[in-house]
């Protein structure tokens, strides 16, 4: 899944690349792989606009 990180659009599309609980690893164009906590932080989901 491909999704954004509403407070910092200067890390671009991240791809998500595991989810445990409440942690979501997500690797960032920008910033590379990030933890993020699902219960802090709600990722905006980008949808695939590939037909």
């Amino acid at each position: 899944m491909r999704v954004r990180h509403p407070a910092r659009p200067d890390w671009g599309i991240g791809q998500v690349q595991s989810v445990v609980g409440d942690r979501i690893t997500v690797n960032f164009e920008h910033a590379g792989k990030v933890l993020i906590n699902a219960t802090v932080v709600t990722l905006d989901i980008v949808e695939d606009d590939r037909r």
